[in-house]
Protein backbone atom coordinates (compact mmCIF):
# COMPACT_ATOMS: atom_id res chain seq x y z
CA UNK A 1 0.00 0.00 0.00
CA UNK A 2 0.99 3.43 -1.11
CA UNK A 3 2.39 5.07 2.35
CA UNK A 4 3.54 9.04 0.49
CA UNK A 5 1.60 11.55 -0.60
CA UNK A 6 3.28 11.31 -3.80
CA UNK A 7 2.66 7.55 -3.82
CA UNK A 8 -0.89 7.92 -3.70
CA UNK A 9 -1.15 10.38 -6.03
CA UNK A 10 0.87 8.44 -8.63
CA UNK A 11 -1.55 5.20 -7.84
CA UNK A 12 -4.73 7.26 -8.94
CA UNK A 13 -2.55 8.75 -12.13
CA UNK A 14 -1.68 5.17 -12.91
CA UNK A 15 -5.94 3.91 -12.52
CA UNK A 16 -6.74 6.57 -14.53
CA UNK A 17 -4.25 5.79 -17.12
CA UNK A 18 -5.22 2.58 -17.59
CA UNK A 19 -8.52 2.93 -18.14
CA UNK A 20 -7.91 5.15 -20.79
CA UNK A 21 -5.43 2.74 -22.22
CA UNK A 22 -8.07 0.08 -21.99
CA UNK A 23 -10.58 2.05 -23.83
CA UNK A 24 -8.32 2.80 -26.57
CA UNK A 25 -7.60 -1.00 -26.92
CA UNK A 26 -11.14 -1.81 -26.79
CA UNK A 27 -11.31 0.89 -29.36
CA UNK A 28 -8.48 -0.48 -32.19
CA UNK A 29 -9.74 -4.24 -31.66
CA UNK A 30 -13.40 -2.98 -32.25
CA UNK A 31 -12.47 -1.70 -35.65
CA UNK A 32 -9.93 -4.68 -36.41
CA UNK A 33 -12.91 -6.61 -35.94
CA UNK A 34 -14.81 -4.91 -37.97
CA UNK A 35 -12.63 -5.49 -41.19
CA UNK A 36 -11.97 -9.27 -40.21
CA UNK A 37 -15.75 -10.18 -40.24
CA UNK A 38 -16.06 -7.82 -44.02
CA UNK A 39 -13.11 -10.46 -44.81
CA UNK A 40 -14.97 -13.33 -43.08
CA UNK A 41 -17.88 -12.04 -45.46
CA UNK A 42 -16.26 -11.50 -48.53
CA UNK A 43 -16.90 -8.19 -49.19
CA UNK A 44 -14.30 -5.96 -50.32
CA UNK A 45 -15.67 -2.82 -50.82
CA UNK A 46 -16.89 -3.32 -46.73
CA UNK A 47 -13.64 -4.61 -45.98
CA UNK A 48 -11.72 -1.71 -47.70
CA UNK A 49 -14.30 0.79 -46.07
CA UNK A 50 -13.27 -0.66 -42.45
CA UNK A 51 -9.93 -0.56 -43.70
CA UNK A 52 -9.60 3.05 -44.53
CA UNK A 53 -11.48 3.81 -41.05
CA UNK A 54 -9.06 1.36 -38.88
CA UNK A 55 -5.83 2.38 -39.78
CA UNK A 56 -5.91 5.72 -38.31
CA UNK A 57 -6.84 4.35 -35.04
CA UNK A 58 -4.59 1.60 -34.75
CA UNK A 59 -1.84 4.67 -35.59
CA UNK A 60 -3.40 6.74 -33.03
CA UNK A 61 -2.82 3.83 -30.91
CA UNK A 62 1.09 3.41 -31.49
CA UNK A 63 1.19 7.60 -30.96
CA UNK A 64 -0.50 6.64 -27.79
CA UNK A 65 1.88 3.99 -26.30
CA UNK A 66 -1.27 1.77 -26.44
CA UNK A 67 0.46 -0.44 -29.07
CA UNK A 68 4.27 -0.45 -30.43
CA UNK A 69 4.80 1.45 -33.61
CA UNK A 70 5.67 -1.60 -35.75
CA UNK A 71 2.70 -3.79 -33.90
CA UNK A 72 0.21 -1.11 -35.35
CA UNK A 73 2.16 -1.02 -38.88
CA UNK A 74 2.22 -4.50 -39.31
CA UNK A 75 -1.30 -4.93 -37.96
CA UNK A 76 -2.30 -2.66 -41.21
CA UNK A 77 -0.45 -4.23 -43.43
CA UNK A 78 -1.04 -7.90 -42.79
CA UNK A 79 -5.21 -6.56 -42.63
CA UNK A 80 -4.40 -4.66 -46.18
CA UNK A 81 -2.96 -7.85 -47.68
CA UNK A 82 -5.99 -9.69 -46.90
CA UNK A 83 -8.59 -7.12 -48.26
CA UNK A 84 -6.50 -6.98 -51.26
CA UNK A 85 -6.19 -10.82 -51.61
CA UNK A 86 -10.65 -10.64 -51.98
CA UNK A 87 -10.52 -8.73 -55.82
CA UNK A 88 -7.98 -11.76 -56.58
Amino acid sequence: MANTTSAKKATRKIARRTAVNKARRSRVRNFIRKVEEAIAAGDQAVAAAALKAAQPELMRAATKGVLHANTASRKVSRLAQRVKALSA
